[in-house]
């Protein structure tokens, strides 16, 4: 034990010595990257000084989101965009086919297994994944136990403002799933989950409620570098994991989440207070989810939801009778059913299919159509438009 203290003692002088100053300086100078204009848009701004071409990648509508920077004075290259509309913005810079993170932006996102730097226009919709002077909620990681997954599994649960100071209020709970590649971090950190629930509730057009975010890959346990596997977990969409999202073990698992947080939260443990929503893959989840559950859930919500039916495995007990299931969900009382999408998303026509079998069962339901394509800017709208309707 002596000899490994003194190892560990000389291995940290040896490091300081070689490196006092390690991870402090990492701005370039006086270079502002990206800088916000009096008209909206944004100049990027980047030194590199071998480099032979220079872009900037976004996920922004104008010029298809790409930008050719030219290079200036001191070998640094520069690009503005054109003005943008209010948002939460993604991006990457791209050296001689290398991309990469805006070197003087120290903010940044992941999304499946890629990091982007990131910028909020504000003046509209972005002004609510921002923190603002008003009462916060909690956001915690929480373990549960999974008997039909044989394994405890992880779920981000946000509790609204005063829940650890009233001891005695009960609150309505959402259920929020994430799309193929996320994970139960997804809508915090890309959907900004928290302080839309923070601003909404403050301003009254959200009541307080607990949302719940769950992991929605089957086969694993939590997010890359929160399970056993450590850092030998990497991201990939959930199709390209081992098990399918389409097998219906994550549908049939559910309704422990459900349990789970009844029996540990102060919930209001029926269908009247209770909402499901989802993106993409989890769309397809909270489809099945609700039809296969009736008597759960009251407000339903699928965000440009993975409604391509031709890879389902219609013979599977989840999967069956959706058509008869449906009606039953009808007839047992569904207060909302909302569905959204992107004129320009590759699930558009799925979702229209989808609605015209609505029609043909007489199923009502609520249909708001966006611009975009799939994309975290359309699932963080839809949220501004949905979570109001919740519980009134």
């Amino acid at each position: 034990m002596k000899q490994l203290t003194l190892f560990l003692c000389l291995t940290m002088i040896l490091a300081c010595m070689a490196n006092a100053q390690q991870n402090i300086s990492f701005r370039e100078g006086k270079i502002i990257s990206p800088q916000i204009n009096a008209d909206n848009s944004v100049t990027f701004r980047v030194r590199a000084p071998l480099a032979k071409s220079v872009t900037v990648r976004g996920d922004w509508d104008a010029d298809g989101g790409r930008g050719e920077m030219k290079q200036g004075a001191d070998s640094v290259w520069t690009y503005t965009t054109p003005a943008l509309t209010s948002e939460m913005y993604t991006y990457r810079i791209v050296i001689d086919g290398v991309a990469g993170l805006d070197p003087t932006n120290p903010f940044v996102r992941r999304d499946v297994g890629s990091q982007f730097s990131i910028f909020f226009i504000n003046g509209g919709a972005a002004d609510y994944y921002q923190v603002h002077d008003v009462p916060h909620g909690t956001l915690s990681a929480v373990w549960y136990p999974s008997e039909t997954m044989g394994t405890p599994r992880r779920m981000s649960v946000y509790t609204p403002p005063l829940y650890e100071q009233d001891k005695e209020k009960r609150y309505p709970v959402l259920y929020l799933l994430h799309g193929s590649g996320g994970d139960e971090n997804a809508w915090v950190e890309l959907g900004c989950i928290a302080r839309i629930m923070d601003n909404l509730i403050a301003e009254k057009k959200a009541e307080p409620m607990i949302v719940v975010m769950p992991n929605g890959n089957s086969s694993k346990q939590a997010a890359p570098g929160e399970t056993s596997e450590n850092l030998a977990y990497r991201p990939a969409p959930t199709n390209l994991l081992p098990g399918s999202y389409k097998d219906g073990r994550y549908e049939t698992a559910f309704p422990e989440i459900v349990r789970f947080t009844d029996s540990n939260y102060r919930t209001v443990p029926d269908k009247a207070h209770r909402a499901l929503a989802g993106l993409s893959m989890g769309g397809f989840h909270t489809l099945y989810i609700a039809a296969n559950h009736p008597d759960s859930f009251n407000y339903i919500g699928l965000f440009s939801a993975g409604l391509d039916m031709s890879s389902v495995n219609q013979s599977l007990p989840t999967y069956q009778n959706l058509d008869g299931k449906l009606k039953a969900l009808q007839k047992d009382g569904c207060k909302l059913f909302w569905m959204g999408i992107g004129c320009g998303d590759f699930l558009y026509q799925a979702n229209q299919d989808f609605r015209k079998r609505l029609d043909g069962i007489g199923f009502k339901y609520e249909y708001h159509e966006s611009g975009g394509e799939h994309q975290w800017a359309n699932w963080r709208q839809y949220m501004l438009l949905f979570v109001p309707r919740l519980f009134k």
